[in-house]
């Protein structure tokens, strides 16, 4: 009998990383202000960037349908996450912009995540954390930060 684990573990351990991680950012971001805030909002304001997007572009980058795309936008426009204005140069469209909300949880996302790496480095020693990074951007593809996982689940 092997003394290793059986293959189907390891995606599901790596999985359960994420989901440490998310889910300790998203409780961390609720006490800072931004309890309304959901995983995949995260990548939508990601893809949304500091130009800004129209519906159409935000949905093929995130690999999901326009319609989609425009749900989300409007649920992150609610919430006061992004502003839709006038395209300047072509009025028929509108632009997605981040608010100042939305810069803010989005900062406040990366001194988080910055926080809780450095927790896992106390907890299992920077040197075998580095490590696990390093190992794993040899299995990955150098594209490290894709956005279309949202269409890659399926849903939005």
């Amino acid at each position: 009998m092997s003394s290793d684990s059986p293959g189907f573990e390891l995606p599901l351990r790596l999985l359960m990383g994420f989901r440490a991680i998310i889910d300790e950012l998203h409780a961390e971001l609720a006490r800072q202000g931004h309890p309304d805030l959901r995983p995949m909002h995260g990548f939508v304001m990601q893809a949304v960037g500091q130009s800004g997007t129209t519906a159409v572009e935000l949905g093929r980058t995130l690999g999901v349908s326009k319609q989609a795309a425009g749900k989300t936008i409007e649920t992150l426009e609610r919430l006061g996450y992004v502003e839709r204005s006038v395209d300047p140069y072509d009025t028929r469209r509108k632009i997605v912009r981040l608010t100042p909300r939305g810069i803010d949880s989005l900062i406040r996302s990366a001194r988080i995540f910055d926080d809780i790496r450095n927790r896992w480095a106390a907890r299992l020693g920077k040197d075998r954390l580095r490590a696990m990074e390093s190992d794993l951007r040899q299995v990955t593809p150098p594209d490290f930060f894709r956005l279309d996982i949202p269409g890659w689940f399926g849903t939005l």
